[in-house]
Order: structure tokens, then C-alpha cells, then sequence
């Protein structure tokens, strides 16, 4: 197979080159896939330089999330979840290369009508996003929801799901290109965060929208980047703030006195830490984002201003995401021109 393997920490994505390994023999508990996609993230630019939390022993092959087609299903497995020729999307260590070996519990079915670009954007983001506003802010009909860096792969997901259950969206982001992205993906104001007068700004749409508390300001943040502080400001009585991440690479101290006088929550999200602490929640958004899906109320947030095909463009897309260069989910094309063997 073909991969883009680390032997020994890199300065950046553009250091990274695509080798040649074997190919993974199918194993007792993994399935074989063929990947055709592969989603980039911000965690994949830390883990090559030796940044990330999680760092497996060199050598290892980059990429996390991927969609591709079942193989060869586990040896020991009698009755698999998958079979041979199934489509499948999800995470695990590996991602840029040709082939990978997968555990059923990180493998979800490709959804109908859902090509493979979309569904390698799809593991991340929406669930994270989901059980964000869902699960943990318990977003309603009628509630006003303010998403911040809502161009990002995790914003437009939010975007779609908070209106997909009756609310009104602010986005925020920092280019007009991605405030146009935004509206397209469902928003329905849109504001520049770049200027410092943003919390105004969102406070004059809920003084000429809404009724009564919410004439304050928005029921749910919703945070990816680090402006938790700032969004205290245009936040409603018994307002939920969600911490999603730090993206703009500060970890913020908050005010508390705020947080009391506004009667307001702040709740974090570590969607990656249910499946161990919390295991029947991920099954319950994953059924929630189907279901969605089924409806027509998600799309898949692939970006598409820009092609990257093939493991060689790798570098240059993760150099893309880390310029903030661009929105949505950045999806690699991978593209084997030899067929597949076992």
C-alpha cells in the first residue's frame, strides 16, 4: 500500500512524503479497508510534530478519519457488522494511506446518497457538535444560538443541527467568504468576530428580534475557538455556554461573578471521552445525526474551493488548514490506481 508514514517528527505538513509499506493482512478483530477519502484535522498537524497528546511509537502512518469500502472483514468475527463491498466511514490511527485496519466500534455505515469526501468529514465534527447542543445544552425550538468560527467543520455542523431543531443562528467568522458559507449551510446572521465590536453587534439583533430575557442576548454559545469571555457579554438570562475547544490557542480565565449575575451555565464537551465514560450517549447522537440526515436537514461540510487529490497533496491540505485557509472539513481524495489485493 501506499502511506504517508512519520519515522521522526516533522517542522511541518509540507516535510511529510508518501512511501510504500505492506499492504495489512486482515486481521482476527480488525476489518481491512480500502480508504477512497481521508478528513484532515488540527490534531493531525500537532501529532507530526510531536505536539499531540497522543503520540504512538515511531513509526507510525498519519490521518485519522477516512471512508472507504470493507475488504476483508475480522477473522474471529462470525456475524460482522459489515461486509465485503460495504461503505463504511470513521477513525483510526492511519488514515492517509491506501489501506487501514479498523475496529467495528469505530466504523459507521456511509449514509444514503452520501458520497465518500462527505462521509470522511463526518466522524469528528457532527457528533461533536450534536452532543454539544443536544445532549449538553439541550437546545429547544425558539431558542437563539450563537456559533462562533461557524465556517470551521465543527461550526457548519452546529449550524445545521441548531436549525435543524428550531433555532435561530448567529454565525461568526472572519472572512466574507466564510460568512457567505455560513448563510449557504443555514444561518441566519452572520457577523464579522474580527471586529471588536461583535458583542454589540449580536446584542442589537436580539434587542430588535426577541421578546422579553432574550432581548439580553442568545441562549447558547456555542465555542470551538476560545471566546467564552467575551460572549458573557451578549448572552441571555440562564444562557449555556459550550466549550468545544481552543482553537485560537488560549485557554481562557473566566470572570465568575459574570457567570452568577447572568444565571447562566458553562458546560464543556470531550466528545471523544464518551465512548468510555458514557457509552449509550454515543449511540443516541449518532441516531439523532441519521435521522437528520435521513430528513434532509444535514449535508455533508466537505470543502470545495479547492481540490486536493491523491496522498501526495496531503501536505499541501494540511497546510491549507492551518493557514486557515479554508472552510468546512478539508477531505483528501485518495486515489490507488492498482487494484486491491489481500
Amino acid at each position: 500500500m501506499r502511506a504517508i508514514q512519520v519515522s521522526q517528527y516533522v517542522k511541518g505538513p509540507l516535510d511529510l512524503k508518501v512511501t510504500e509499506l505492506p499492504t495489512p493482512s486482515p486481521s482476527p478483530d480488525n476489518y481491512l479497508i480500502e480508504i477512497h477519502s481521508a478528513g484532515t484535522n488540527f490534531f493531525d498537524l500537532l501529532q507530526i510534530q510531536g505536539k499531540y497528546q497522543h503520540q504512538p511509537p515511531l513509526p507510525w502512518v498519519s490521518g485519522a478519519e477516512f471512508a472507504g469500502t470493507v475488504l476483508a472483514t475480522p477473522t474471529a468475527s462470525p456475524k460482522p457488522k459489515f461486509k465485503v463491498g460495504d461503505r463504511v466511514f470513521g477513525a483510526s490511527q492511519g488514515a492517509y494511506a491506501t489501506h487501514i485496519l479498523a475496529p467495528e466500534i469505530a466504523l459507521l455505515p456511509v449514509p444514503e446518497g452520501w458520497s465518500f469526501e462527505d462521509a470522511a468529514g463526518l466522524f469528528v465534527t457532527a457528533p461533536t457538535s450534536y452532543g454539544g447542543l443536544v445532549h449538553r445544552a439541550n437546545v429547544q425550538p425558539g431558542d437563539w444560538v450563537l456559533v462562533h468560527a461557524a465556517a470551521g467543520g465543527v461550526g457548519l455542523s452546529a449550524v445545521q443541527i441548531a436549525k435543524a431543531k428550531g433555532a435561530t443562528v448567529i454565525a461568526t467568522a472572519g472572512t466574507e467568504r466564510k460568512r457567505e458559507v455560513a448563510r449557504a449551510f443555514g444561518a441566519d446572521y452572520v457577523i464579522d468576530y474580527k471586529q471588536p465590536t461583535w458583542p454589540d453587534e449580536v446584542k442589537k439583533l436580539c434587542a430588535a428580534h426577541r421578546k422579553g430575557n432574550g432581548k439580553a442576548g442568545v441562549d447558547i454559545v456555542y465555542d470551538p475557538v476560545g471566546m467564552i469571555e467575551q460572549s458573557l457579554k451578549c448572552v441571555a438570562w440562564n444562557g449555556r455556554l459550550l466549550v468545544i475547544g481552543f482553537a485560537a490557542g488560549k485557554i481562557e480565565k473566566v470572570a465568575l461573578n459574570r457567570v452568577l449575575l447572568k444565571n447562566v451555565s458553562i458546560v464543556g464537551l470531550h466528545w471523544g471521552q464518551y465512548a468510555k465514560h458514557e457509552k449509550e450517549t454515543v449511540g443516541a447522537v449518532w441516531k439523532g445525526i441519521f435521522d437528520l440526515v435521513k430528513q434532509g436537514k444535514f449535508r455533508g461540510t466537505a470543502f470545495t474551493d479547492e481540490s486536493f487529490v491523491g496522498l501526495e497533496s496531503v501536505p499541501r491540505a494540511l497546510k491549507a488548514l492551518g493557514g486557515r485557509e479554508t472552510w468546512g472539513k478539508v477531505v483528501v481524495k485518495v486515489v490507488d490506481g492498482k487494484q486491491s489485493k489481500l
